[in-house]
């Protein structure tokens, strides 16, 4: 398709004033930095495709007044650690190094404050190729009843990629497919997502025993190259094997050197050796090297599971585990079991009672324990029983068991364990049965039982334990399911029944059990109470600042209100107005509830009672304050960004002018601005022009203007904007002025377009299209054009006659777009006529579409005039009336 456009502009000139410009955001995204392509897809929604590694920006481009604010979040991954967490306020986003956990949608969202925010997105798509893994499997089956064995091998190439990779087989230099070889079949496995391709070779032949490799490639997409890997395939290809030098289960005592040899017993290629740990990493000084593991002078903590694993992407891994356990004793606790039949939580005569012992131990089976009695081994009788394994108690412990308690049996029982023959120190408990022996009791002390502190002083619960012997005491929290302790944990034993906390915070306020172990003591049901924390802090009020404008001569109510705080009500609220105190306000009825608020009122602003007023609210435990700031001061101006061309050069001159607009944010809060203080500065320069600027009664979202003059070219200026109103001066704005290059409107008096000039009268290249337009004339046409198509001349007929033309034979594609964008047009007409020639001469025509794209309301584009297919080769005429509701473009 050829499109040929000489386009002509009339305009019908009409004057409008004083309508309010405020608008809500509009946002369009831009892309800049190493985009490989940005295109649109089957729904719509644009793609940026980037390669990974390279540098992502995006811009958000927006319209509207006041300033929008542009905040930029993301779904589907995460632009930094933190990024969905932490949103970027800015409108230009950066990534250096992008990764492919980046990739995903962005949006752009843009707010002001007025109608509702505008959001845009783009799906940046990153663009990878990893490194490819090729291993190797082999299997041999019986055929015709073992007459040969047939062998088959597949290799396995695998990458990760994006897009999907496309693989290439090759046998040397050869490239391997199912039409050339029977004996070779390529597939993609199930559920690989054209991750995998296996090479299957069928009934091993001598010509297979080769060299392969599988390439990858994703068609050089931003520049990827592709990558290969290769492998030897011969007749003595095997995965690897190994053995060890040591039994599964190693056994050793602390202090001891430990060498571990891995050996390997088979493997083409040679395999490749590394041990690992589990849990954690190796231990400090372990030395790994080949398939020899050393660790000198093994402790406890160096016990467990360690792996030697051999690779050679040949079949599986080959992997032997060594289970080293140091011996180690800790936490020896005794139990005393009253009669269970008799469901007894005493001891009686007459009634049984069992005495349990148990340690942790590494390893826990070769553990021995010995009982004494009053300083002798215990004698094994009829009434005397020493049991290990009960069911009813911990693996491995050792329980002595006394049949029909006689008062003879009352004495101090010793329970010793150890490790026979091994240099691991005994460990014993010591458990005395007597008349005195009875279970726990547990209880809060007096006035204990409610413990009141302050946020980040220390604290301490504290439980008390009667009986003989006293148990631990096991702390957690009631209140709330699940809750961990400030330790982090969800119970903590405490030897004394006192529970200390540092620094307590108010999320610790709650309820706390304290109950018995039923270890170190009786085994029978835990003995339990409770103890409330309430922590108090100081109390949070709102507004913790506000600024508060008023006209001259108008009363003022300012209120500081709590908003929580423990204890939660208002013990004393004391107001200041610049640091001195003020009477205090009215006291609230005694009937009343506790205030949640204090206020105080003033007749009238005054140039007097402007000022900071603070009101400091307290609760016995602590103070926050409300901070007002009271004046008639203007707020300040509001810099309008959209103005169309702005800046206006001077050709005899090197100096140029712009065209400041603004307006005056909330200008019925206070009294009438009455003039403007504008500061004109050029960067880098000390100097400042300062000007007034008389005003009549400012509107709200009336659009101000003011012609800075004499600017130098290309210098930027600082320009800063205060009010003044009869209060004095208002609150300043500032913005930085730069010098471009001014796009001049058309005219009533020049208003046609014939692209004689190669500035094309201002029209641009839109940057989102697919692909441009081009300017040529008959001389400068390509020869090579697509035949039967485009125009031979422009509508003069001449051949030095120059026209707009776009080639939509190959490469251009179905859905591809080209635009040209006209300069912004800032006469406020209230009808126009776009008039243009257009010719559109070809087998496959597309379609010719005028949008105009008006700008009072932000980038808003609406369809104007449409027209598809083949139209003949002849230039033809279009008119197309437009109304546009303020400054416009039309593409």
């Amino acid at each position: 398709m050829e499109l040929t456009c000489l386009l002509l502009l009339a305009l019908i000139p009409f004057h409008c004033q004083g309508q309010g410009v405020y608008a809500p955001a509009q946002a369009q995204i831009v892309h800049a930095g190493q985009a490989c392509v940005v295109k649109e897809d089957n729904i719509s929604e644009r793609v940026y495709t980037i390669r990974e590694g390279d540098t992502l920006v995006l811009q958000c481009l927006v319209t509207g007044h006041p300033r929008p604010q542009v905040r930029w979040t993301k779904t589907a991954g995460s632009a930094s650690d933190k990024f969905q967490e932490t949103s970027v306020f800015n409108e230009t986003l950066r990534i250096e190094r992008i990764a492919r956990t980046q990739g995903g949608r962005y949006y752009c969202k843009a707010e002001n404050g007025v109608g509702v925010p505008a959001i845009k997105s783009i799906r940046v798509d990153v663009q990878y190729l990893d490194e490819p893994m090729l291993t190797v499997h082999q299997t041999v089956s019986d055929v015709r009843g073992n007459f040969y064995q047939e062998k088959t091998v597949f290799l396995r190439c695998t990458v990760n990629s994006n897009p999907p990779a496309r693989f290439i087989w090759k046998r040397g230099s050869d490239t391997l497919s199912h039409s050339q070889d029977n004996g070779v079949d390529i597939y993609e496995p199930l559920y690989t997502q054209g991750e995998t391709k296996v090479l299957k070779l069928k009934n091993l032949r001598p010509q297979d025993y080769a060299s392969y490799t599988c390439q990858v490639s994703v068609r050089n997409v931003c520049g990827i190259p592709d990558k290969a890997v290769t492998f030897q395939l011969t007749n003595t290809t095997a995965p690897p094997a190994l053995k060890l030098s040591v039994n599964e289960t190693l056994v050793v005592n602390p202090g001891e050197n430990v060498t571990v040899q891995c050996l390997l017993t088979g493997g083409d290629p040679l395999p490749q050796l590394q041990w690992s740990h589990g849990p954690g990493p190796l231990p400090l000084g372990a030395l790994a090297q080949g398939g020899t593991l050393s660790i000198p002078s093994v402790q406890a903590r160096d016990s467990g599971y360690y792996n030697c694993t051999a690779t050679n992407n040949v079949g599986n891994p080959a992997k032997k585990t060594v289970n080293l356990l140091v011996r180690s004793m800790k936490n020896a606790t005794f139990q005393i079991t009253p009669d269970v039949i008799k469901e007894s939580e005493n001891i009686q005569l007459g009634q049984d009672l069992k005495l349990s012992c148990h340690v942790d131990a590494v390893p826990q089976d070769k553990v021995t324990y010995q009982w004494f009695k009053n300083g002798k081994p215990a004698r094994m009788s009829k009434r005397l029983l020493v049991t290990r394994n009960d069911p009813e108690l911990p693996a491995v412990t050792s329980s002595l068991e006394l049949i029909d308690l006689h008062f003879s049996d009352y004495g101090t029982y010793l329970c010793v364990a150890s490790f026979p023959g091994a240099p691991v120190p005994d460990l014993s408990v010591e458990v005395n049965i007597s008349s005195e022996t009875v279970p726990p009791t547990i209880s809060v002390p007096k006035g204990r039982a409610v413990v009141t502190v302050r946020e980040g002083s220390p604290a301490e619960l504290q439980c008390e334990v009667r009986g003989k012997p006293r148990p631990p005491v096991l702390w957690s929290r009631v209140d709330k399911e699940a809750a961990l302790l400030p330790s982090g944990l969800l119970l903590e034993e405490t030897s004394d029944g006192k529970l200390r906390l540092e620094r307590v915070s108010r999320d610790m306020s709650g309820t706390y059990r304290c109950q018995t172990a039923r270890y170190n003591g009786f085994n029978v049901r835990p003995r339990e109470a409770q103890v409330q924390l309430n922590v108090q802090f100081p109390p949070e009020v709102e507004p913790s600042s506000q600024d508060v404008r008023q006209a001259l001569g108008r009363p003022v109510l300012l209120r500081c209100s709590l908003l929580r705080g423990s204890p939660q009500r208002i013990a004393s609220a004391v107001w200041r107005f610049k640091g001195q105190l003020l009477p205090p306000p009215p006291a609230v009825p005694i009937a009343a509830e506790a205030p949640d608020h204090s206020e105080i009122r003033l007749d009238a602003v005054t140039r007097d009672s402007s000022g900071s007023y603070e009101c400091s609210v307290s609760n016995d435990v602590g103070s926050a304050t409300c901070v007002f700031q009271v004046s008639a001061k203007a707020y300040s101006p509001e810099f309008y960004f959209d103005t169309p061309n702005p800046t206006r050069s001077h050709k005899l001159s090197k100096n140029y002018s712009y065209v400041l607009q603004w307006t005056q944010r909330e200008p019925d809060a206070v009294d009438p601005v009455l003039n403007y203080r504008l500061s004109v500065r050029q960067l880098n320069q000390h100097n400042a022009m300062v000007k007034a600027i008389p005003v009549r009664r400012v509107e709200k979202g009336q659009l101000l203007e003011y012609i800075l003059t004499d600017l130098r070219v290309p210098h930027s200026y600082e320009v800063r904007l205060t009010p003044y109103t009869t209060f004095g001066a208002g609150d300043m704005a500032s913005r930085i002025i730069h010098y471009t290059e001014p796009i001049n409107s058309p005219n009533l008096s020049d208003n046609t377009c014939h692209f004689e000039d190669e500035k094309i009268c201002g029209y641009t290249q839109d940057l989102t299209d697919n692909f441009d337009w081009t300017r040529q004339n008959a001389l400068t046409q390509n020869p090579k054009r697509s035949p039967n198509t485009g125009p031979p001349t422009d509508i003069s007929g001449t051949p030095e006659g120059y026209y707009m033309f776009i080639e939509t034979s190959r490469p251009r594609e179905l859905g591809d777009r080209a635009r040209l964008v006209s300069p912004l047009y800032n006469a406020s007409a209230k009808f126009y006529c776009v008039s243009f020639f257009y010719h559109m001469y070809g087998k496959h025509i597309g379609s010719l579409n005028l949008l105009v794209r008006s700008r009072n309301k932000g980038a808003l584009d609406m369809h104007a005039w449409s027209l598809s297919g083949n139209k003949g080769n002849v230039w033809q005429q279009a008119h197309v009336p437009i109304n546009p509701s303020g400054p416009f473009q039309w593409l």
